[in-house]
């Protein structure tokens, strides 16, 4: 299928994504690094090690910013149980960290206590858990390959490696996956158009597969054959169920052949770099040796940056001695690896149809004059909103309840 070029900002340009998924978020500013972690146990540590000092020692650890100091008075997070005293009070343990994706394909751990966090966007938290699936539109990067559009069922904090936060789309706008974030009408007029019942999955199936970046965002073209379209939903069906490490098909991602990457040589303690062999196709970390990886996992790359290697740089990268971003395992921790060779197969599965993924073009696409006739588009106002949810209660600064 060939694509048809049109000038920009036609109106007959595929319509963004901005006005099909209206309601979209910032990424949360966490606003201090030793909040996150790749393992819980160094959260825990850091926590302890917080509390335990007092005064200006504990304010100089807290690394205080403009939006949160340790006086600052601020409400839970929708959905944590954590204190809500000023935190140069607080004594308590721990709070459970909670999984996040730090970044493309990088699902870390994080201290969810809005005091430590200087823009939580609470928005996202009322709606977070299962059945929730954020979409995480990557910055744009003129000649970058690599996908345009990511998701993740973890909190996403939205960091791009190009550096440009990209704006995050939960699918559903209540908790429960109730109210797809889809412009009203848009899911009848496709149903229509393709001759049978299109839900708010398999739209986010189509966008996955068909997303492509521009310098205004993603858009998002439309194709007038039904066909296109029910290849399009069938690839990003499989896209989205590797990025989402087998959540919808209750199935594992694993390479075909029986091939998987294990671990032939034991990653030492403090591996210094991270190399790769194209000939052997082996990860060298330092001298610890995992393979087989196939080219399309090192060479994957998002926002022009590899993966892998950004990976890597999150666990190895040296901090200020006496921070508490300095307190973290002693040696490279067992799980770390078991993360890495999953890592490596997502990647793989990921690249090995990356090139039917940007191949996936449409003739006679919709275009937005069509969406405007059909009443699609202009976008109502209240969609590009957040939803009430007004079915719980949030303790806010220093036990009060919150007033939603």
């Amino acid at each position: 299928m060939r694509g048809v070029t049109t000038a920009p900002g036609a109106d007959d340009d595929p319509p963004l994504l901005d006005d099909l998924m209206p309601w979209s978020v910032a990424p949360p500013r966490f606003g201090r690094s030793w909040i996150v972690a790749p393992d819980a146990r160094t959260l825990r540590a850091r926590w302890d090690r917080l509390t335990a000092a007092e005064g200006a020692e504990r304010e100089a650890l807290f690394r205080p910013s403009r939006a949160r100091t340790p006086s600052s008075a601020v409400a839970a997070l929708p959905g944590q149980r954590t204190g809500t005293v000023r935190f140069a009070r607080e004594s308590g343990p721990c709070p459970a960290p909670v999984r996040v994706a730090h970044g493309p394909f990088d699902e870390q751990w994080l201290l969810p206590d809005h005091r430590l966090i200087d823009t939580a966007r609470p928005e996202l938290w009322r709606v977070a858990g299962e059945p929730q699936i954020f979409t995480v539109e990557q910055g744009y990067v003129p000649g970058a390959s690599g996908p345009a559009l990511l998701v993740t069922a973890a909190l996403p904090e939205g960091r791009s490696p190009a550096g440009r936060p990209g704006r995050i789309r939960p699918l559903f706008r209540r908790p429960g996956g109730l109210e797809p974030n889809v412009t009203p009408g848009l899911l009848p007029f496709l149903s229509e158009r393709y001759g049978h019942d299109v839900d708010a999955r398999e739209w986010l199936a189509w966008t996955l597969a068909a997303a492509r970046p521009s310098p205004a965002g993603c858009r998002v073209p439309l194709p007038g054959d039904p066909g296109t379209w029910a290849a399009g939903v069938a690839l990003g069906r499989e896209l989205a169920d590797v990025q989402l490490r087998g959540a919808l098909s209750g199935t594992k991602p694993r390479l075909p052949g029986g091939r998987r990457p294990y671990v032939r040589s034991a990653v030492p303690a403090l591996p210094g770099a991270m190399t790769y062999d194209a000939e052997d196709e082996a990860l060298g970390l330092g001298e610890g040796r995992i393979s087989p990886v196939p080219p399309e996992a090192w060479e994957f790359r998002v926002g022009g940056v590899r993966v892998l290697e950004q990976w890597f740089a999150h666990r190895t990268a040296s901090a200020e001695p006496g921070s508490l971003e300095a307190l973290g395992p002693a040696a490279w921790p067992q799980e770390w690896t078991s993360e890495l060779l999953d890592l490596v197969t997502v990647l793989a599965l990921l690249g090995a149809r990356e090139p039917e993924r940007a191949a996936l073009t449409t003739e006679h696409a919709v275009g937005r004059e069509e969406l405007r006739a059909a009443g699609v588009l202009p976008v109502p106002d209240r969609a590009r909103r957040p939803a009430s949810v007004l079915d719980h209660r949030e303790e806010g600064p220093e036990g009060q309840f919150a007033l939603l």
